[in-house]
């Protein structure tokens, strides 16, 4: 069941919290919905006209909605390109949501520490390698190796389209290490994204496993299942 969905949903709600974190009712939910993806995609446009190479680098983006205000935490390996000169970028990318959505804004960055372990990150760094017309083998090969180098359990890499100018599409995978799709305690995370190449649109899917939920330590997912696991033997307390 695991190997046929996606990885980040099959995980929503049991190990991994929910991107949008707020709550409506049935008049209002499709609305707020439509505007989260608007807000995601003006975030991910706006970011990519400020890279002079490569892609936004942007791993995910949180959405928490309260009666004040609307928060948006961005999660990136470029943070200095997001925020600018004494926050220019975040004053304007701020205005410009607010003007999108008529709601107060508050944008807020968090810098992804390992982009090598980051599925999304590793997934545009391969999509940036086949625009550039570099050898599609040669580049998962590389891609394998700097994720487990950086301290991963495993990787897969699959990519789907006319690899290598072919004239039929095709699928190519490659993977290292082990990837428990099935076990809703492994971290696995997932990331897509396409290659615009002169033969056409590549397809590019990663997958990364990071450890076990129960084992991360400093992590919040890992907390909250920790609190969820219930202890064999009750710890004796001393005579009363």
């Amino acid at each position: 069941m695991g190997q046929k969905v996606n990885p980040t949903g099959f995980r929503t709600g049991i190990m991994l919290d929910w991107q949008s974190v707020w709550y409506a009712g049935k008049q209002d939910f499709a609305e707020l919905l439509v505007e989260d993806t608007k807000v995601r995609a003006h975030v991910n446009k706006f970011v990519r006209t400020r890279v002079k190479q490569g892609r936004p680098g942007i791993s995910r983006i949180r959405i928490e909605r309260t009666r004040e205000k609307v928060v948006v935490v961005i999660f990136s390996a470029r943070v200095g390109v997001i925020i600018g000169k004494k926050g220019q970028e975040v004053e304007k990318l701020t205005k410009e949501l607010e003007d999108l959505t008529h709601r107060h804004i508050e944008v807020k960055t968090m810098e992804v520490a390992r982009p090598e372990r980051d599925a999304q990150l590793v997934a545009e760094d391969v999509a940036d390698q086949l625009e550039k017309r570099q050898s599609f083998r040669r580049t998962i090969k590389r891609t394998l190796e700097q994720t487990m180098e950086a301290g991963a359990k495993g990787i897969r890499v699959q990519l789907s389209g006319r690899l290598g100018g072919a004239e039929m599409s095709r699928c190519e995978t490659a993977m290292q290490g082990s990837i428990p799709l099935s076990t809703l305690r492994a971290k696995i995370d997932y990331g897509f994204t396409e290659a615009k190449t002169a033969q056409g649109h590549l397809g590019v899917k990663v997958w990364i496993h990071n450890g076990d939920f129960l084992d991360a330590e400093g992590d919040d997912n890992a907390a909250n299942a920790q609190k969820s696991k219930v202890s064999k033997k009750p710890a004796w307390k001393g005579p009363r």
